[in-house]
């Protein structure tokens, strides 16, 4: 799996481009170890041999082994999260745009099982995260409180509560696969709707509205 490959323009020589690709093996390699739930344990000879490179490259691209996870776990996420905002650039109502973006990232399971992995294996640390899944969340639930659709008063225990159920399907499915259904995910958006105010009827509504597509990966 290559984790990221949005990383703008190729570079223009033979050594920049050497570089650039240790560098993405490392943040590959990075990515396969925490979806595998290696990462707190891996030393940095283990992720130069999931990587296939040298020991002493690593310290060519990286100060330590917390800063090439932050980067691969920022780089994974950040761009699925602007996949899912392009997924809602039609949407005008907030509490229809965090459907879908919780829709599509239970569908995880199913559309793209490595980034599923990569965020169990992380698991609630995501939601400190300053960039990727989780401020995208909670800056949607600040606009729904905005515009008077969500009334719960604190959007940062909210996302707490979100972020916790869509680990525990992300979890269940990897363990379970038969237990949960795409269903199951539109129940749990439907659950966090009303978690966050919306009357049961309009939540049921909104969970089952049909979904854009989200792009790949």
């Amino acid at each position: 799996m290559s984790a990221v490959s949005e990383q703008g323009a190729v570079p223009a020589n033979r050594l920049d481009r050497r570089k650039a690709r240790t560098r993405q093996a490392l943040v590959d390699a990075a990515v396969r170890l925490i979806a595998e739930g290696r990462g707190q344990q891996a030393s940095i000879q283990e992720i130069t041999d999931a990587a296939d490179i040298g020991f002493g490259s690593f310290y060519n691209h990286f100060e330590s082994k917390e800063q090439l996870f932050q980067t691969a776990s920022g780089e994974v996420l950040d761009r699925w999260a602007k996949m899912i905002d392009g997924a809602c650039t039609d949407r005008r109502d907030p509490a229809e745009v965090f459907a879908v973006s919780l829709r599509i990232s239970g569908r995880l399971a199913w559309a793209h099982p490595e980034i599923a992995g990569f965020i169990t294996g992380a698991g609630l640390e995501l939601v400190d995260a300053p960039s990727g899944l989780a401020p995208h969340a909670l800056r949607d639930i600040r606009a729904g409180q905005a515009a008077g659709r969500f009334t719960v008063p604190d959007a940062e225990i909210a996302l707490s509560a979100v972020a916790g159920g869509l680990l525990g399907l992300l979890r269940l499915h990897q363990r379970h696969p038969g237990r949960v259904t795409e269903s199951s995910v539109d129940d749990l958006a439907e659950a966090c709707l009303r978690l966050l105010g919306l009357r049961a009827a309009e939540a049921r509504r909104i969970a089952q509205l049909p979904l854009p597509r989200a792009g790949s990966s």
